[in-house]
């Protein structure tokens, strides 16, 4: 019996499916995984490869009238907002005032008009308003992608979870220094937590037509 089947028989491994509204969430797409100068950057072009499929998904969400909604981090001088999470990160320094390394690369990057959470801890939720955009949207299915798998991207899909919303956690469009911790923290997410698919059919689901609502419709003027 191989690993997924021994999950299987435990009871684990559901699916939670995708729903009828989606929006796509992505998490920390920005210059500090990009840049090899960076301290959170690798050198395997993991985060390179990541940030071209979350663009390609972005791309085909907007085409689609699907809502996108990107996080940053930015934390003030010496990171006091970042608490214990600043502490046992030092690497978050990069998201102080004056870093270079806080912005967006130019694909994927949010358009005029589109939500950017801030944030300073890891999942996109705490201690934002993303939950209730997006229950303002109609939308019942996350797609998350971004960096890092096992950071920011598992603590964003578990939270989605639990705030009602169907996880789907994409494949190729998420990023992590080590392919290993990857893929065991992508497992874990779909044994538990969120459905892990890959970007095709990703894809397939956002071509699909929808009732998703436009996110401007019932916008105060």
């Amino acid at each position: 019996m191989d690993r997924g089947d021994d999950y299987a028989a435990a009871g684990f491994l559901g699916r939670v499916g995708f729903g009828a509204r989606p929006a796509v969430v992505v998490v920390d797409v920005v210059t500090a995984y990009l840049d090899p100068a960076s301290p959170l950057s690798d050198t395997g072009g993991r985060f390179e490869s990541a940030r071209a499929a979350s663009a390609q998904l972005v791309e085909i969400a907007r085409a689609h009238d699907v809502p996108v909604v990107f996080t940053e981090v930015r934390l003030t001088t010496d990171g006091v907002d970042g608490g214990h999470f600043r502490r046992k990160v030092p690497a978050l320094a990069a998201f102080e005032p004056g870093s270079p390394w806080a912005e967006f690369p130019e694909s994927p990057a949010p358009l005029p008009g589109e939500v950017v959470i801030t944030k300073q801890y890891a999942s996109a939720f705490f201690g934002t308003s993303l939950a209730s955009t997006l229950r303002f949207w109609g939308v019942d299915t996350v797609l998350v992608v971004g960096f890092s798998t096992s950071g920011c991207v598992r603590a964003t899909a578990t939270d989605a979870l639990q705030h009602g919303f169907r996880p789907i956690v994409v494949d190729e469009a998420c990023g992590d220094r080590d392919v290993q911790v990857h893929a065991h923290n992508l497992f874990d997410l779909d044994a538990k937590y969120a459905d892990v698919v890959p970007l095709a059919d990703a894809v397939t689901y956002l071509r699909t037509p929808t009732p998703t609502p436009d996110p401007r419709e019932g916008a105060m003027p």
